[in-house]
C-alpha cells in the first residue's frame, strides 16, 4: 500500500512494503506492484 507522507515541506508517497519514496502518486503505486519488499534493488 502506498502512503502519503509530509517531509521537507513536500508531499511523498512512501511504498510500505520496502519504504522508498516517491514523489509523484503514480509511481509510487507502478512500484508497488513490483515490488519484492526486500528494500531498493540499488542497495543489493
Amino acid at each position: 500500500m502506498v502512503v502519503q507522507t509530509q517531509r521537507d515541506d513536500a508531499t511523498w508517497y512512501e511504498c510500505e512494503d520496502c519504504g522508498l519514496l516517491f514523489d509523484d502518486q503514480s509511481d509510487a503505486q507502478e512500484h508497488e506492484e513490483h515490488c519484492d519488499a526486500e528494500g531498493p534493488s540499488y542497495i543489493q
